[in-house]
């Protein structure tokens, strides 16, 4: 963790980016930091949240201080943890990428200049990662895909996009965690909730996890969406 900086947030809070473009180098240090202050327990912090390429350290300032928070973070910059060789946790994902299902597939594959075809295998057979969270409760942010798939948001949002829905722009997919406008484009549809409030674990995913998606038929997503005994069919292998 040789490039950083570290800025106040708000009056709880500190802020240790470690970059200003997405890539995978900067989002493995984000998660990593993160990860290394969790596991330094400090002194009345109170959250440690990672997004793309920042990590968020929130305070409870009748405990401790910024400048205390502060130089705790500088101390544990100068010594970074080994970052992690791979994720803890595997998640295989049903998605059906039918036309009922997949309303703006044929535009986004348009756009990065493959078939449909291409783009279901493409998304298929990419392990991706939960590069953050955030937007709603449990949203993961996935990536990357290859290059050719850093395609745009649209120019205007869609009303409401289903909870369940995966959507693509700029290198990335994400499962909506409910209905929502949006500006990503849909281009599949799963039955699987990353965020039930009730559950002991309300969130499905952590930073870091390994996604692979699985195709399947519109009938049998339909067939997930109807069945109580599991979350949308995915299955979760720990790995490490």
């Amino acid at each position: 963790m040789t490039e950083h900086e570290i800025c106040p947030l708000g009056v709880d809070g500190v802020l240790v980016r470690f970059a200003r473009i997405l890539t995978d180098e900067a989002n493995s240090q984000a998660l990593a930091f993160r990860a290394q202050v969790i596991h330094a327990e400090l002194l009345g912090v109170t959250e440690v949240a990672s997004s793309l390429t920042s990590v968020r350290v929130g305070f409870d300032p009748q405990r401790t201080n910024r400048a205390d928070i502060t130089q705790h973070i500088v101390d544990l910059l100068e010594r970074p943890e080994k970052q992690d060789s791979g994720p803890r946790r595997l998640w295989r994902i049903p998605v059906a990428f039918g036309p009922a299902h997949a309303p703006q597939l044929a535009q986004a594959a348009e756009l990065a200049g493959v078939t449909q075809e291409q783009a279901v295998k493409e998304i298929t057979s990419q392990r991706m990662r939960v590069i953050a969270l955030g937007f709603a409760p449990g949203q993961p942010y996935l990536g990357m895909l290859p290059p050719h798939w850093d395609i745009p948001r649209q120019s205007e949002l869609t009303p409401k996009m289903p909870n369940g829905a995966l959507v693509v722009a700029v290198r990335q997919l994400i499962i909506f965690a409910a209905d929502a406008p949006t500006g990503w484009r849909h281009i599949g549809q799963t039955a699987f909730r990353v965020y039930q409030p009730d559950a002991p674990e309300p969130f499905a995913f952590n930073p870091g996890d390994a996604v692979e998606f699985c195709a399947v038929a519109d009938s049998e997503l339909i067939a997930l969406q109807n069945r109580t005994d599991t979350n949308g069919g995915a299955t979760c292998k720990v790995l490490c």
